[in-house]
């Protein structure tokens, strides 16, 4: 009963704040009700005995995504009135994509059965001494290796044009050059000077182009006076 009530309550709640996500005006606001979002979802993992993907969940995107997009958000002087200019103007290609994107659900929806052998599944009892995660990475290593490793390459792959889309190479920059760094000889880098005792390094003088010019004399400043 408990566990009934426990899971009607997350999922409301995830219900609402999904909606918030998408419904709300202030950005800020919206990635508030995401990390709900999140929480809510992890409380329906636990329910459910996956406790591994929860703390994922709680971990990674909550932790590091939702929160990264919380500073980009507050970072960013977004012009909201800009962009909401060209809303009218894209609104029938917008309503386009929606009705497309429903009608993909309602096909999913009306095709999907469960499968026959679900039942059977179901009543198969859970290996005593296997844990979720143990049975996560079970599967994922030996059946779903290959597409595994594939996704794994396919997101290096969008790190990298990530990388190189947003890098800029600002000219003028001064950058690190190990190698030559390493290379260089103790006559490139230290200077052995005799000093007598009491004599002290003599600073060369400023040429006539970068000296300061000399402060006014006080009969130009009291000039005005006169």
């Amino acid at each position: 009963m408990i566990a009934a009530l426990a899971f009607y309550a997350f999922a409301a709640v995830l219900v609402v704040s999904a909606a918030m996500v998408v419904t709300a005006r202030n950005p800020v606001h919206a990635v508030l009700f995401l990390i709900l979002a999140f929480f809510n979802a992890a409380g329906l993992f636990l329910l459910a005995g996956a406790e591994f993907l929860a703390l994922i969940l709680v971990i990674v995107y909550v932790g590091a995504v939702a929160v990264l997009f919380l500073f980009v958000v507050m970072m960013l002087d977004v012009d909201f009135i800009q962009m909401r200019e060209g809303f009218v103007r894209y609104l029938p290609i917008g309503a386009a994509i929606g009705a497309v994107l429903l009608a993909e659900l309602l096909l999913v929806g009306i095709a999907w059965s469960a499968s026959p052998s679900a039942p059977r599944l179901l009543a198969v009892p859970v290996p005593d001494g296997v844990t979720n995660t143990e049975a996560l990475g079970r599967v994922l290593y030996t059946d779903y290796i290959y597409l595994f490793q594939a996704s794994g390459l396919v997101l290096l792959v969008a790190m990298i044009g990530a990388i190189v889309l947003t890098l800029r190479d600002r000219p003028g920059t001064k950058r690190q050059d190990v190698a030559r760094q390493v290379d260089r000889s103790p006559a490139e880098t230290l200077a052995i000077v005799s000093l007598a005792p009491g004599q002290g390094m003599v600073v060369p003088p400023k040429p006539e182009a970068a000296r300061e010019p000399e402060p006014a004399q006080g009969g130009e400043r009291g000039g005005g006076h006169g």
